[in-house]
């Protein structure tokens, strides 16, 4: 079955939310550095992260890091493998200490009804047209972070639960939801979760790329049988790749810091195929053309070209949308939407 496509999707007020972005650009690529050099404190990698084939020549080269596309998926991996350390040190002992103000909690809703609210509705509509109701729905949501895509299936009457590594933004978002809808759990402790499931759909948005025991996590979908449907939103090969190999001082937000390889077509089609699943739905909007404007804003503030800046600001943004629809259609964006279904027997 050819899988079903939707593209585009309007950035609104997406950089409302980040601020940061172009505001801290500096003090975001230093995380991002330091990131990198946890990285490369990592054993080699010598085969690919989906397919397991063995790794050429790097592909390309940014900010300090060198990439490598597989020759049999066309998967993009860094020269340095995703580690069990590398993952404590990232995602464990860092930033996931930090307290949320009550501004933040105020954000909360806005940022899930203006982000997560669609994911959550592009979900529900799609299985739909599979003959399933919200009522049928039941979705374990991994790496579910502060809970944003949980409290935004409960809002479609989807029964959904999640997991995440981070006890304070478990804690976080089990308190602006009012409920313990999140469980804090260890590293690897997703592997169990999934298998134990009962839930028919497994939902990953924005973690593949960040699970060091992929294929072990992949193949506990593929053992309970319970489970009909993974959806999952990923950073893609892209546009974004080169502008910021050619940006080497502005913060690289899709190849860097924790993200340590980048997906596919090609890939994502392997990985399904190896659990006894197909793409079924995609979304491709991507961020390519908002990178872009990061880049030129950040690079003309720091040539203190702050009226032209604002010329071009002006000029540019009404275009944005539609640009990116552009390279959304071309198949080489940066981030994609899909959900697999599992193979009739």
């Amino acid at each position: 079955m050819a899988a079903q496509k939707k593209y585009g999707k309007s950035f609104g007020k997406l950089n409302s939310f980040k601020t940061g972005f172009f505001e801290n650009n500096d003090g975001m690529l230093r995380m991002a550095d330091k990131m990198a050099d946890i990285l490369s404190s990592q054993p080699k990698r010598t085969v690919c992260k989906i397919c397991e084939s063995p790794l050429s020549a790097p592909f390309l080269k940014s900010h300090g890091l060198n990439y490598i596309k597989c020759e049999k998926c066309g998967h993009l991996n860094s020269e340095f493998e995703d580690t069990d350390d590398f993952a404590d040190r990232v995602y464990v002992q860092d930033d996931y200490s930090r307290n949320y103000s009550e501004a933040e909690k105020e954000q909360y809703m806005s940022r899930r009804d203006l982000i997560y609210i669609p994911k959550a509705e592009f979900l529900r509509d799609c299985l739909e047209k599979e003959g399933l109701s919200a009522e049928d729905m039941n979705v374990l949501d991994i790496g579910a972070g502060c809970g944003y895509f949980v409290s935004s299936l409960h809002e479609l009457k989807i029964a959904a639960s999640g997991i995440e590594v981070s006890e304070n933004e478990v804690n976080y978002g089990n308190s602006v939801m009012g409920d313990e809808s999140l469980l804090c759990v260890g590293l690897t402790d997703s592997i169990r979760h999934i298998r134990e499931t009962s839930a028919n759909i497994v939902s990953a948005i924005g973690v593949l790329e960040h699970l060091v025991h992929l294929k072990e996590n992949l193949c506990a979908i593929r053992e309970n049988e319970s489970i009909s449907y993974l959806y999952a939103s990923v950073p893609m090969f892209s546009f974004s790749c080169a502008f910021e190999a050619s940006h080497q001082d502005c913060y690289n937000r899709h190849m860097g810091g924790t993200h340590t390889h980048l997906f596919t077509d090609e890939s994502i089609a392997y990985m399904a195929e190896s659990i006894g699943f197909e793409v079924a739905y995609e979304w491709r909007f991507g961020s390519d053309i908002n990178d872009l404007y990061r880049f030129i804003m950040v690079e003309l503030a720091r040539t203190e070209n702050n009226a032209f800046a604002s010329y071009f600001s002006e000029r540019f943004t009404p275009l944005m949308d539609e640009l990116q629809l552009v390279l959304d259609k071309s198949g080489f964006s940066s981030e994609l939407h899909f959900i697999l279904k599992r193979r009739k027997r």
